[in-house]
């Protein structure tokens, strides 16, 4: 690959250390630069995302071999428009960081690979970064907003409260005993016959939808221990279709909007057990922080603020574009490792697997490649 550093002589170079950030864990290919100032203060330099959605859409999910195999094709590609975009050459950098799970074995391995021969070839630094931690620490990046704080993480993968102590110090709350919010979002959509990803498509058609129509479960409401659990709600949504085919669009969009409702019920329950519990633990956990891509759907970033009024506390959530995956956050997330000296050596492997709380009781999952949630 070439250095890519721009000819011209009077460019001016962004000051503070610049980090090279890669993603491979899943369906999206990125990379960006992300300068951090003396001050803690976090800029942007590029941020380039591309999509797999297209290659995906005939199977109903995620592929992982397709996924793995589009990230080999287009990676260089997109590193080079990432400098090229934020006007820098390998030669600027201060470190690369990459994704190294939890995600997908194989694209992890792709993204984790070639940062690794950038840092050896260059002399660089490596940075592995937690994917989860990355998207704990984007409100920092986006705000400046520094620990403690409390991380509601809903995204395709994950579904987690977590009390966010400092940087490397997370304490888990609550996680999902089954599936993920947005792996519920997808397979609802699936089950309707809506278009992948899910999310969007659901929350679209629950725009022209009766939420109140379909009486549907709000699994774990009430419970002392902030978990998730949507299997049961997924399960109610078939049964509901099955008992209204056949189906017409009106009884699509209102299943929707049950279901989202529903959704939001559960989320807000669970949030404000987490906020209590944290409160507990920590003083000054006054603030609610959302990430992930479910963070973009509207009537749940409605149910969290009336949640933050209610409760006494700041919300943040990061613009739509950091809350799904991207490289800037795990470039952010290397930089802050990096003003710590915290770095990796070559040898890192790439997990499946990387819960940010290590000491928590296991919920599911807990043999040879670690515990799940």
């Amino acid at each position: 690959m070439p250095d890519l550093t721009p000819p011209l002589a009077n460019v001016v170079r962004p000051a503070g250390r610049l980090v090279l950030g890669i993603e491979t864990s899943c369906d999206e290919t990125a990379a960006a630069v992300v300068a951090r100032g003396a001050d803690g203060r976090g800029t942007v330099l590029s941020s380039v995302v591309r999509s797999q959605w297209e290659q995906h859409r005939p199977y109903g999910g995620v592929v992982p071999e397709i996924a793995a195999r589009a990230h080999v094709e287009c990676l260089d590609e997109i590193i080079a428009t990432a400098l090229t975009d934020a006007g820098v050459g390998f030669r600027d950098l201060s470190a690369v960081a990459a994704t190294a799970g939890p995600g997908l074995i194989g694209g992890l391995l792709v993204g984790l690979t070639a940062a690794k021969a950038i840092a050896l070839v260059r002399g660089l630094p490596l940075i592995a970064v937690n994917h989860l931690e990355a998207h704990a620490l984007t409100t920092g990046l986006t705000e400046n907003l520094q620990p403690p704080y409390v991380l509601l993480l809903v995204s395709g993968g994950h579904t987690q409260l977590l009390l966010i102590e400092d940087v490397g110090r997370y304490v888990r709350l609550g996680t999902t005993i089954d599936d993920a919010l947005g792996e519920a979002f997808d397979k609802t959509a699936k089950l309707l016959g809506l278009p992948q990803p899910g999310g969007p498509s659901v929350e679209q058609a629950a725009r022209n939808g009766n939420p109140a129509r379909f009486p549907l479960p709000r699994p774990m409401l009430g419970r002392p221990e902030p978990h998730f659990s949507f299997a049961g709600l997924k399960t109610a949504v078939r049964l509901a279709a099955q008992a209204a085919a056949p189906l017409d669009d009106q009884a699509i969009a209102d299943l929707c909007a049950s279901f989202e409702q529903a959704v939001v019920d559960a989320v807000v329950d669970r949030t404000r057990t987490a906020l209590r519990l944290a409160r507990a633990r920590t003083n000054g956990a006054d603030v609610l922080v959302v990430a992930g891509g479910v963070a973009a759907n509207q009537r749940l970033r409605a149910g969290l603020t009336n949640l933050a009024t209610r409760e006494g506390v700041r919300l943040s959530i990061p613009p739509i574009a950091l809350c799904t995956d991207n490289a800037a956050m795990v470039a952010w997330a290397g930089a802050e490792h990096l003003v710590r000296n915290e770095t990796s050596s070559l040898d890192f492997a790439a997990r499946a697997r990387w819960p940010l709380d290590a000491n928590a009781t296991p919920i599911i999952g807990s043999g040879r490649l670690g515990t799940k949630a």
